[in-house]
């Protein structure tokens, strides 16, 4: 069956790095619309980059600079490198796909197939 599997999260000091990945398994990543969200305490979900089949890529305004989303299609893997990590940052990181229609908006509800998560802590 169609499942996505994050890891790569932990606690980071402020100005810190950290690589998520999230490995796909039942279906061919490369032809769906894939990202992810970030699910802080308290707050709404919210999208923090997308990437569409041809690449095209979307962040939102608080990552832009430092966050770089990318894939692997040969091994069904979505990468997420965050740099300059700051404590609003944190929270729980999901990853999502849902099939490409050629356009690919942050909008988690689109999104229908979700990993269980990957913790992210920043500490200044």
């Amino acid at each position: 069956q169609e499942q996505l599997v994050e890891s790569g999260g932990g606690s980071v000091q402020a100005g810190g790095s950290l690589r998520l990945s999230c490995a796909a398994s039942g279906f061919t990543s490369s032809g769906y619309c894939m990202g992810w969200f970030l699910q802080a305490p308290g707050k709404e979900r919210e999208g923090v980059a997308v990437i569409d089949r041809d690449d095209e890529t979307w962040y939102s305004n608080s990552v832009k600079g430092r966050f770089t989303i990318s894939k692997d299609n040969a091994n069904n893997t979505l990468y997420l490198q965050m740099s300059s990590l700051k404590p609003e940052d944190a929270g729980m990181y999901f990853c999502a796909a849902r099939p490409s229609t050629g356009y690919c908006p942050p909008l988690w509800r689109q999104f229908f197939l979700w990993g269980q998560g990957t913790q992210v802590t920043v500490s200044s």
